[in-house]
């Protein structure tokens, strides 16, 4: 186990931040941690690292209990918050070299992860470079790269592709999947939820200081009703057609819309079939169809009754 936490509480004043909150996250994981603005996430990592006194519960790291004054276990974690934390005076080799020397005084043995961290992130032809030279997706791959400089075995990731472009965003993505190949358990936050669909093998959703849903996002999804959304081109859909449709078996809403009726089902089989039969019924012909899944922001909606917007 990498990370255990159980019933943490965290207060400010009469505000409760963590409610007996509990967590475990097992080697090997890429750990997805969802949830709204003041879900409690920031404050659990925080807690996390020990850079918060908390009121009540445990934290373990590598199977010791998570203190200020652990310092064997904070050499074996890498954290690359949502802000970009370098020096604007040093180069991009310089900056590397500055935060993989706080964990690795060997010269040579540093001479060498640097190295490897930029090219890594692919920052080869930028290690000369002074950061206000650097586009927004090298500079976030440059905060990347001086958070896991030197080989940790825990990396927390907040945001890191905000304001990214889409070839950035996608090196990054691949870059965390292939840390995590080397061994490497993440924790990663976003609001990009195809992103966690890629990349996480677990999930955790956040509300209110609690986790109220854990697992796999097949499992998550399995936890709500919605089950598939149909789409069919029409060019018209009369009224009693609709109210046809509507009557189908696990219907929960019709739309219609420029031409494309959108049916949203709750779990259940035979949807396409049972509409498209209505539809022929009433010599109504239609274009492409596709039925589209649930997807993690449906789980968020549905369970939270929140959009995931910070």
């Amino acid at each position: 186990m990498v990370v255990k936490i159980e019933n943490l509480v965290k207060r400010y004043g009469d505000l409760v931040a963590l409610d007996h909150f509990n967590l475990e996250i097992e080697e090997g994981e890429v750990f997805g941690l969802l949830g709204p603005n003041g879900s409690g996430k920031s404050t659990t990592i925080n807690c996390l690292l020990s850079l918060l006194e908390y009121d009540k519960g445990t934290i373990e790291v590598f199977g010791k209990e998570m203190k200020p004054t652990s310092y064997e276990s904070k050499k074996n974690i890498g954290v690359i918050m949502q802000n970009v934390a370098v020096f604007e005076e040093l180069t991009v080799y310089e900056n590397i070299d500055y935060f993989c020397g706080l964990y690795v005084k060997d010269k040579a043995k540093r001479k060498e992860l640097v190295e490897e961290a930029i090219e890594f992130v692919e920052l080869s032809d930028y290690r000369k470079f002074y950061p206000k030279k650097l586009s927004g997706g090298l500079l976030r791959r440059l905060n990347i790269a001086c958070g896991i400089a030197h080989k940790p075995k825990l990396i927390i990731l907040d945001e890191p592709t905000v304001a990214v472009d889409p070839q950035s965003r996608n090196k990054i993505l691949e870059g965390i999947q292939k840390l995590n190949k080397e061994g490497a358990t993440i924790i990663y936050t976003t609001h990009y939820m195809e992103e966690v669909e890629q990349i996480c093998t677990r999930i955790a959703i956040m509300d209110k200081g609690k986790n109220i849903a854990i697992g796999t996002k097949d499992e998550l999804k399995a936890m709500i009703d919605l089950g598939e959304t149909i789409g069919v081109e029409i060019l018209e859909l009369p009224n009693q057609v609709e109210e046809k449709i509507q009557q189908l078996p696990h219907v929960m809403q019709v739309s219609y819309e420029k031409h494309l009726l959108k049916v949203r089902f709750s779990k259940g089989k035979h949807n396409l079939i049972r509409l498209l039969d209505v539809l022929k019924e009433a010599e109504i012909g239609f274009g492409s169809v596709h039925s589209e899944q649930p997807t993690l922001n449906d789980v968020f909606l549905e369970i939270t009754g929140k959009e995931l917007r910070d």
